[in-house]
């Protein structure tokens, strides 16, 4: 590998975890609205949401230029292939925080609802299962993200939890269907973060390991596990 790949490299991965710090940050600060919603607060994520989309675009321009220049192979294309896929699911994520905060900000504006304790449990659940794909692609630890992956189902037994829960609400008060539809999408939106908590590990499984593991149920398993 020449001096200079090693170098666009190493400025790449360290771009991407820097987007993957930007994510997760623009995340916790939505899912922490949905308890003090603010309008002030919805605008800023949207502020750096735009930061994130110009960081994805950068990415994008630096791993073709590097395509283009240094034409890598094998475990270096592996990285570069990474880096393009890891930061499409981070931009989608940032997208998805700025759409909780839309619907925290709504909530401001309609009656006082207590946010269901399934949807609190799930939310957190979610972004664990963000911090520990990101923590597993910093680290390089395909078995923490091996992990993760098996999580995603356990949020989406809380969204169908909180979708049921949801409903029965607004059968029994008509006049709380507008905020509890706002919660429905909320819902939806932290169990689409727990989707691409799951790409994300899954993605480094693929760096650290080479295989492709999307759509595989037994994934949750190391390749060299005795189980």
């Amino acid at each position: 590998m020449s001096r200079h790949l090693t170098r666009d490299l190493e400025t790449l991965h360290r771009n991407m975890l820097l987007m993957c710090g930007m994510a997760e940050e623009l995340v916790h600060k939505a899912l922490a609205a949905l308890q003090e919603p603010d309008s002030a607060v919805c605008h800023d994520l949207v502020t750096q949401d735009d930061a994130i989309d110009d960081l994805d675009v950068r990415l994008e321009e630096d791993c073709l230029k590097i395509l283009a220049l240094y034409q890598p192979v094998a475990d270096d294309l592996r990285r570069i292939t990474t880096v393009l896929k890891i930061t499409g699911e981070l931009e989608r994520v940032a997208d998805l925080g700025v759409n909780i905060a839309e619907r925290a900000a709504s909530l401001a504006s309609g009656p006082v609802v207590t946010i269901p304790d399934t949807l609190e449990r799930m939310a957190a659940e979610a972004l664990s299962m963000l911090h520990d794909s990101i923590d597993a692609l910093v680290q390089l630890d395909s078995h923490s993200a091996r992990r993760v992956c098996t999580r995603d189902e356990t949020v989406d037994a809380y969204n169908r939890n909180i979708i049921q829960e949801l409903t029965e609400t607004m059968k029994r008060s008509p006049d709380l269907i507008e905020p509890m539809m706002h919660l429905f999408s909320v819902s939806r939106h932290v169990e689409r973060v727990a989707d691409h908590a799951t790409n994300i590990a899954e993605d480094v499984i693929y760096l650290v390991e080479g295989e492709i593991v999307r759509h595989r149920p037994e994934i949750g398993a190391s390749p060299d596990s005795d189980e």
